[in-house]
Parts: structure tokens; C-alpha cells; sequence
């Protein structure tokens, strides 16, 4: 099986390429390889590849703090690249299409967890709202293409958060966790004794290992024609930040203390999938929190 994936070099990208099965062939162009705002080139590398499948999974991501200082590039990239890939794919006939999305696309003020019926039934959360917007628009597209010719098959994958290795350790772009593996680890390097909490602290979020998301892509890819339109991938648990912030400083070592700044933004409240079609589908994590954050502090301590 040929497939296509994007963002090869993103951290989901190289967690799907290191456990590939050799029933498979992936060819995950780099960027100077493959410009995915440029609908030319994409034409150009669907007609020489001719891919049985194509797993979209590149963007421009980010934590709160760069949603909050980039939105335009946020959604105006990641909504043309999503556009350029799912119409040239459908151009040059590739009948399946599996979409990285992201549950960013949820609406702020509906009942935790989150349905896959729920988009688009809500105001989006601002912190995040241009990433969401192409997400959606992303997810909709699919569902578009599939409605007007059944010979395709265009599905989403709503995954909660990510992290693990080859991820971002970069405070004011990372997600929280490899971001608190930073901070935390230079604040001993540092002997440093307080750290700083965005908020009170109470925000709770689900985060789950890139590897166990990887073996998930490969079980989709198996089970294609089952997988409902829109999936939702996650845990069926959250913690909140603080318990997040307690479990990283016990796996890193930091023995000092934490405060909070209440003035800082911290985005929605909760953010949990319902995970009723993904234990419908067969497939559940492997990967504790613990576990998960051990491996990545030692991917970080190895490489960064």
C-alpha cells in the first residue's frame, strides 16, 4: 500500500514513519519537497507518486501562546494546505483520504465530553479560533467530497492533545506538557524554586502519547471502511493542569514550588472526548501519563 503523508517531519508525521509496517510504503516529502500552499506542486507530486492513500497530518501548530500571537497564519496555512491537498487528491482519484484533525474544532460552552456531533453547534474558543476555523473547514471538506461522489472515502480523525517524541520543547510554541518539560528542567539547571502557572490551574485537558496515536493511524488504515466520518481519539480521562505540572516535577525531579497568575489567559475549561465510537471501532491507548511523560523526558534529555 502506497501512501502519501504530510508532515513526515511534524512530530505526529515521524511517530507514524517509525512504527510503519512492512506491509506498507510511505513517502513523506519534506518541505523543500513538497510546498503544500502551493496547489501546483501538490498536482504535481500526486501524479508522480499516484498514492493508494493520504494521510494529511501537516500544519502550523502551536500552544496558547502562539495561537494567541499568529492567528492569521493559523488559519489562513492551515486552511489552504488542507484545501489544496483534499481537491488535489480528489483530482487525481486517491479514494481514501484520511484527515488529522484536531479538537480544537469543539465550541467552548457545550457539555463535556465532547461528541463528534458537537461541531459547528457553538461559538469556537478565541485563543484558538483560526486554528479551529480551518480544522472545521478541513473536516466539512471531506465530508463534502465523499457526499457528492461515494467513491471516495474522506474521513477525520479528531485526536485530543498530543505530545511524546520529537515534539516542540519550546515555551512560547509547544503544548503544555513538552513546554512544562522545559521549564521545569531549566528551572533546575537554573535553581530556580518557583515556577509560574498560567491561571488557577483548575483547566483540565487530555493528552495522549504520539506513539499510541501512530499505532492507532495504522489501525484505522486496516479498518478503513469501517471508521466512521468523524472519530474522536483520546483517553476517556483529563487532568488538570496542576495535577499535569505535579506529575512532570516528579518524573524530572523538580522539588521547588509552583505559583499561579490569574491574569493570564487559559482557554476553555475542559476539553474531553467521548470515546464511545473509538471503543465502538476496537481500538484503546496503551501509553499511561506517567509512562508517556517518562519516555518524553528522555527523549528530551537525549536529544534537545
Amino acid at each position: 500500500m502506497r501512501i502519501l503523508l504530510t508532515g513526515g517531519n511534524g512530530m505526529v508525521g515521524k511517530n507514524i514513519v517509525d512504527r510503519l509496517p512492512s506491509s506498507m510504503v510511505v513517502f513523506a516529502p519534506t518541505r523543500r519537497e513538497l510546498d503544500l500552499l502551493d496547489m501546483t506542486q501538490v498536482d504535481r507530486v500526486l501524479l508522480e507518486y499516484q498514492p493508494d492513500m493520504i494521510i494529511h497530518a501537516a500544519g502550523v501548530v502551536g500552544g496558547i501562546q502562539a495561537n494567541i500571537a499568529s492567528p492569521v497564519k493559523f488559519l489562513i496555512d492551515n486552511m489552504q494546505m488542507a484545501i489544496n491537498v483534499l481537491i488535489a487528491a480528489r483530482n487525481a482519484r486517491v479514494e481514501k483520504f484520511m484527515n488529522i484533525s484536531s479538537s480544537c474544532m469543539y465550541p467552548r460552552n457545550v457539555q463535556n465530553p465532547l461528541r463528534e456531533e458537537l461541531v459547528l453547534k457553538g461559538e469556537l474558543e478565541p485563543t484558538n479560533e483560526g486554528y479551529a476555523l480551518a480544522k472545521v473547514t478541513a473536516a466539512r471538506l471531506c465530508e463534502y467530497i465523499g457526499r457528492e461522489d461515494s467513491s471516495f472515502s474522506y474521513k477525520s480523525v479528531i485526536p485530543c492533545n498530543l505530545y511524546g517524541r520529537y515534539d516542540k520543547f519550546d515555551p512560547k510554541t509547544s503544548h503544555m506538557i513538552p513546554a512544562v518539560i522545559y521549564k521545569l528542567s531549566s528551572a533546575i539547571k537554573n535553581s530556580e524554586q518557583l515556577i509560574e502557572i498560567w491561571g488557577d490551574g483548575t483547566a483540565r485537558r487530555e493528552f495522549m502519547f504520539a506513539e499510541d496515536f501512530a499505532d492507532f493511524v495504522f489501525y484505522a488504515i486496516s479498518n478503513f471502511s469501517k471508521m466512521p466520518q468523524n472519530l474522536n481519539v483520546g483517553l476517556g480521562r483529563d487532568y488538570s493542569i496542576n495535577e499535569y505540572y505535579e506529575i512532570i516535577a516528579e518524573e524530572v525531579g523538580y522539588k521547588g514550588k509552583f505559583t499561579h497568575d490569574h491574569s493570564r489567559p487559559v482557554g476553555m475549561k475542559q476539553k474531553l472526548l467521548d470515546i464511545s465510537r473509538l471503543e465502538e471501532f476496537g481500538w484503546v491507548h496503551k501509553t499511561s501519563l506517567r509512562e508517556g511523560v517518562k519516555k518524553t523526558y528522555g527523549f528530551y534529555n537525549g536529544n534537545i
